[in-house]
């Protein structure tokens, strides 16, 4: 005996329909069509499975579907300059901007940076500790303890390399 489920769906301007039907030979198949109001069809397919695998595969899509909607909605972002190398001239960049006196707090000035070097604001904020400036204090050198504790050089041996 054959038996025939079907259910519709309207996303923004696109009607979905999906019917789901056990044959005769036991098997569970999904037919999807998908229209836009002139008739246009902008998604269709169909899936054959065994019934007694229907409900697990199901749980499957969602995931599947799930997952690629979030990476949809949030696509990374990839800076210009994420994968090169930081020079001695990029370096004394960063180390100028962040010393140079300014009314701007370490988080503003840590995006602007970024920003302005095609980096990202981890990025910069990482690189920050290893020039010998304070991340947290926006115009104030790294201590010789900060250094310690965040395992860089203190400048006096930075300034001998």
């Amino acid at each position: 005996m054959t038996s025939t489920f079907h259910n519709e769906i309207q996303l923004d301007n696109v009607y979905y329909r999906l019917s789901a039907t056990v044959d005769s030979e036991e098997s569970l198949v999904l037919d999807l069509i998908g229209t836009t109001g002139s008739g246009q069809v902008v998604a269709d397919g169909r899936l054959r499975l065994p019934v007694v695998g229907g409900a697990t595969v199901g749980k499957l899509l969602t995931r599947v579907l799930h997952a690629h909607t979030r990476l949809q909605v949030r696509p990374a972002t990839r800076h210009a300059n994420a994968t090169l190398p930081w020079t001695t001239a990029l370096d004394n960049e960063l180390r100028e901007a962040w010393l140079r006196p300014g009314a701007r707090g370490a988080v503003r000035r840590i995006n602007d940076l970024a920003e302005r070097l095609h980096r990202s604001p981890s990025a910069i904020r990482a690189r920050l500790s290893k020039v010998g400036c304070d991340p947290d204090v926006p115009t104030r050198e790294l201590s010789e303890a900060a250094a310690e504790v965040l395992r860089v050089k203190p400048k006096e041996a930075r300034a001998s390399d």
